[in-house]
C-alpha cells in the first residue's frame, strides 16, 4: 500500500460517518421512554443541527479524497462552517451531555430515611 492512499481511505471513512449522521437526522426517530424518571427534561437533539454537522463531516471527507483540485479550500471552509453551525444548534444538548454528569436524583433529600449504616459511593 502506498502512503498516498492514506488520505483517500480517511476521506472515505469521513464521508461514511457524515452519511451516517445525515441518515440519523432524516431517518425514523425512535420513541424514547414513555415516562422519564428525571426531574429535569432532557435536552433534545436538533435534527437540523445534526444534518448540518453530517454534511460538514462529509464535505471534509470529500476534500480529503479529491486532493489538489480547485475547490478544495472552499470545500474545507464550507464543511467547517457546517460543523460549527450544527454544534451551535445543538449547544443545549452538548451542555447537558458534558456538564450534568452523574446520577440524576429521583427523591428529595427530606424523603430519604436516615440509617446508621455508612453509605460508600
Amino acid at each position: 500500500m502506498r502512503v498516498e492512499y492514506i488520505p483517500i481511505g480517511a476521506g472515505i471513512l469521513l464521508v461514511l460517518v457524515g452519511l451516517a449522521f445525515i441518515w440519523d437526522a432524516w431517518g425514523p426517530q425512535m420513541v424514547g421512554p414513555m415516562r422519564d424518571r428525571r426531574r429535569r427534561r432532557r435536552a433534545e437533539i436538533s435534527l437540523s443541527g445534526e444534518l448540518l454537522a453530517g454534511a460538514g463531516i462529509a464535505l471534509l471527507g470529500v476534500a480529503l479524497i479529491g486532493r489538489d483540485w480547485r475547490l478544495e479550500t472552499a470545500t474545507v471552509l464550507v464543511g467547517t462552517i457546517c460543523i460549527i453551525a450544527g454544534t451551535l444548534k445543538n449547544r443545549k444538548y452538548f451542555r447537558e451531555l458534558f456538564l450534568f454528569r452523574g446520577a440524576a436524583r429521583r427523591t428529595l433529600p427530606k424523603d430519604v430515611a436516615k440509617s446508621d449504616k455508612m453509605r460508600i459511593r
